[in-house]
């Protein structure tokens, strides 16, 4: 019974009309849309209508929520989503906006803490994931890397990837894959390029990833995401495999994509 009022509320959702007013949120402040071809631009605005409809959302910091901010969020949180089996992130109930950088509280010492060291700093956030919890959005942040892709550093896409990659109850850069044989190519290619980058990182040597991604196993699929979305040529240059990875996760090809603007642009009338 719940599957079916579920489906039925979501078909409803998605037969009325895409305002007008979200339409040009998505022209304005998502890059990637102009991009789209007509079957997705449509399957976005679809997944945009289900997803701000089931999630909570909660202006924190004295952020007054707006339609441009919810447009905006899910827009590419649902990107990642169009190639995907999915339900709407089932494992996101609450997205928490605040307006800018956020400071998270010191962790007070406990009793078995060495209080004679520093305590270190605490740095400051764009964007927070928790394996049952909420999402947390910077709300400057996701706007400029939704207008500048080319960045390729996108708050929502990371945050959302840890999503993707905490569906099995595990934060460990692994999503739900389909089958034995893409968990096995899975493995070895992002094993390899991770140990990769961590040489680098020792080493001192520069790479095509930002250096967080080897933080850990999960910041590496979190921070290969962005790229793979928003310099799909700079990750076939420097690793190929690893965009055929993701491309095949995704079921996305953002590179054809990419090229297909810059084809748009070199037209002149």
């Amino acid at each position: 019974m719940f599957s079916w009022l579920t489906k039925r509320r979501r078909r409803k959702l998605t037969q009325a009309p895409f305002p007008d007013s979200w339409e040009d949120i998505l022209q304005r402040n998502v890059g990637h849309y102009s991009t789209l071809g007509d079957d997705d631009c449509s399957h976005l605005k679809a997944l945009i209508q289900v997803f701000i409809f089931e999630k909570h959302w909660e202006g924190a910091g004295g952020l007054q929520l707006t339609d441009e901010i919810r447009v905006t969020i899910s827009a590419q949180a649902c990107l990642l989503l169009l190639g995907l089996q999915h339900n709407y992130y089932q494992n996101v109930e609450s997205i928490i906006v605040y307006p800018s950088t956020v400071v998270p509280p010191r962790r007070k010492p406990s009793f078995f803490d060495n209080t004679i060291a520093p305590a270190e700093p605490v740095p400051p956030i764009l964007g927070q994931a928790f394996l049952r919890g909420p999402v947390i959005i910077i709300w400057d942040a996701a706007l400029s890397s939704g207008r500048h892709p080319e960045s390729g550093h996108n708050v929502i896409y990371h945050e959302f990837a840890h999503k993707l990659d905490m569906l099995d109850q595990a934060a460990n850069g692994t999503p739900p894959l389909r089958n034995r044989e893409e968990y096995r190519d899975w493995a070895q290619t992002c094993s390899r390029e991770y140990l990769r980058l961590k040489q680098d990182i020792l080493k001192g040597r520069k790479s095509f990833l930002n250096a967080y991604a080897g933080t850990n196993e999960a910041e590496f699929f979190a921070v290969a995401t962005e790229q793979f979305f928003d310099q799909p040529r700079l990750m076939i240059d420097h690793a190929p495999d690893l965009y055929r990875v993701l491309k095949e996760y995704y079921r996305q090809d953002p590179a054809v994509r990419s090229s297909r603007e810059r084809g748009q642009k070199g037209i002149t009338h």
